[in-house]
């Protein structure tokens, strides 16, 4: 599985980014929303779960890739997350701290979401995170998913749920083709 947009190449990962991966997950700056960096053997976990998902749901995280260039700078995909006590189709991101502020979360938070609503029979997605991370829910409501709830998870922190149903995405790609039509 490929995917492609302007600036970026996001495909499944391979055991062969072991290192790149574990440069962004083992960085303190970078985790600072999770419990704590992960160690070489909680990468290679992150990268054996990414690959069963493939083969479970057809989906997964994914490597990304910078076109111009071909560099390791994230990762960006679907997981099947328990959210409030719930399993949830969930858009995750992480970009390596080199690249935060260029839009590279946002442009493949976007393209994933559209191949999610193109190709899965799900009625909506969505991204969960706790209420610190400024960035990654300023990523969520900039690909069109909306605040739907709060909750506290069993560490006790605040987390935020954003969403988009299907309807909604739909809605937004008729409103695309509308105002290019108009153009």
């Amino acid at each position: 599985m490929v995917l492609e947009t302007e600036r970026l190449i996001l495909r499944e990962y391979t055991l062969n980014d072991f290192e790149k991966l574990y440069a962004i997950l083992s960085d303190p700056e970078t985790m600072k929303h999770y419990p704590k960096p992960y160690d070489e053997a909680g990468t290679m976990r992150w990268l054996n779960w990414s690959l069963d998902n493939y083969r479970k749901y057809g989906f997964g995280l994914w490597a990304i890739e910078l076109k111009e260039n071909g560099e390791f700078i994230g990762d960006c995909g679907i997981t099947m997350q328990n959210i409030d006590g719930d399993t949830l189709p969930e858009i995750g991101y992480h970009i390596h701290k080199d690249h935060w502020r260029k839009g590279y979360a946002k442009e493949a938070a976007s393209a994933v979401r559209d191949w999610f609503f193109k190709n899965t029979g799900f009625d909506a997605v969505y991204s969960y995170m706790t209420h610190t991370n400024t960035a990654s829910y300023s990523t969520a409501a900039s690909v069109g998913l909306k605040r739907v709830k709060e909750y506290t998870d069993t560490d006790n922190t605040l987390c935020l749920v954003y969403s988009i149903t299907r309807e909604e995405w739909n809605k937004s790609v008729s409103d695309e083709k509308n105002v290019g039509n108009s153009l």
